[in-house]
């Protein structure tokens, strides 16, 4: 007889769980308060972005991901790109940690290359070529659009694993082996909390006891009035150089920062950096901030995109790009630079939670991961 799995939230983190659970033979029960996804999985960039990752478990969990990713795309029919990423310098401090990583990944079996500007004009649209000195090539990356997916892959795991979904309730109590919500209850061997920052009000006292916090982002999506127009690949400027993990391998990346601390500040205070993925039907999707605490305005501020368009315009063509849509989102994140949480809350209650911003690089691979390791 099949143990049962309960699994609270239909964000990617949720479905990872439901997808690994069912796996390993579990009968899966997804609820989820609203009608769909509308959180932090479907406001983001839809970037599947290995690159970002240190080398060893956690490079091996973005593959991991990715290969799922693409998988499961196949099966649906939703769109995906293997673009790769390319991050591009317009000073010589940028490029002098452009060539370190190179050697660095190249060490480390990392597809990469460096390319000249005439070679990324050749090959690249969109990007502006005053000034640039160059640019690193990573093969790793790939989009999908968040929307749509997130979609479809309720419809993938009830077709391919028989998961269960119940949709547009509310959880309002979990204890051992039981959930309620509304009216109802419904019991499981397993129940496992993938909620996101939502899992607070749940289990108030171990959300305040962990060091974590909320992120809000701002982000954008443009279309070009060239209906046919493609970059080729995800475009970065160099101020993700030290938004990401990997990237602090190089050994000339303090001095960088060092200058944008003096030159930049303003960015580094609302935590922008500023990246273009563009989805199946053309759209530019652009970002973001980063603004921690526990309670944020409703509101968008103008300035942050401002801010956010300002710089785009250094590295990117963006004279035909017409706004159609801005938002934001929220997500939980480790303050002790650790990258998740697995806990057990209670006996056969567990939390899987704070991935941070990687939940679209990290979630398949971390579900299987946990639910592998602890044979839940």
């Amino acid at each position: 007889m099949h143990k049962s799995a309960i699994v609270i939230g239909a964000g990617i983190v949720g479905l990872a769980t439901a997808r690994s659970l069912a796996l390993k033979e579990f009968d899966v029960t997804v609820i989820e308060r609203c009608g769909k996804a509308i959180g932090a999985s479907v406001r983001n960039f839809g970037m599947i972005w290995p690159i970002g990752q240190p080398g060893g478990k956690m490079y091996d969990r973005a593959l991991r991901s990715r290969n799922v990713w693409k998988e499961i795309a196949e099966t649906t029919g939703f769109w995906y790109d293997e673009c790769g990423s390319l991050h591009l310098a317009y000073h010589e401090d940028e490029w002098k940690v452009l060539q370190e990583l190179n050697e660095i990944f190249n060490t480390n079996s990392r597809p990469v290359n460096l390319m000249t500007p005439s070679e990324i004009k050749e090959k690249i649209s969109g990007v502006n070529q005053h000034n640039l000195i160059g640019g690193l090539l990573s093969k790793t990356e790939m989009i999908i659009d968040p929307r749509q997916a997130m979609e479809a892959l309720p419809v993938y795991l009830s077709e391919n694993h028989n998961v269960h979904f119940i949709w547009n309730a509310n959880v309002t109590a979990v204890s051992k082996n039981n959930v309620k919500f509304g009216s109802k209850a419904m019991q499981a061997d397993v129940i496992c909390v993938c909620s996101g920052a939502d899992f607070e009000t749940l289990y108030p006292e171990k959300f305040a006891a962990l060091e974590l916090t909320k992120c809000k982002l701002q982000m954008m999506r443009f279309m070009n009035t060239d209906k046919q127009f493609k970059i080729g690949t995800s475009l970065c400027g160099s101020l993700s150089l030290i938004h990401y993990e990997s990237f602090k391998a190089a050994l000339s990346l303090p001095l960088l920062k060092k200058r944008y601390q003096d030159e930049l500040n303003e960015y580094l205070r609302m935590g922008i950096h500023v990246m273009v993925a563009q989805n199946g039907r053309g759209e530019l999707t652009v970002g973001d901030s980063h603004e921690y605490g526990s309670t944020f305005a409703p509101f968008d501020e103008a300035y942050i995109n401002e801010l956010i368009t300002s710089y785009l315009k250094t590295f990117a063509d963006t004279n035909n790009w017409k706004l159609i849509q801005s938002w934001h989102g929220i997500y939980p994140k480790m303050t002790n630079g650790k990258t998740d949480i697995f806990l057990q809350a209670e006996d056969g209650v567990y939390i899987i939670n704070g991935l941070g911003g990687a939940g679209m690089t990290m979630s398949f691979g971390f579900a299987e991961e946990i639910i592998n390791a602890y044979c839940l």
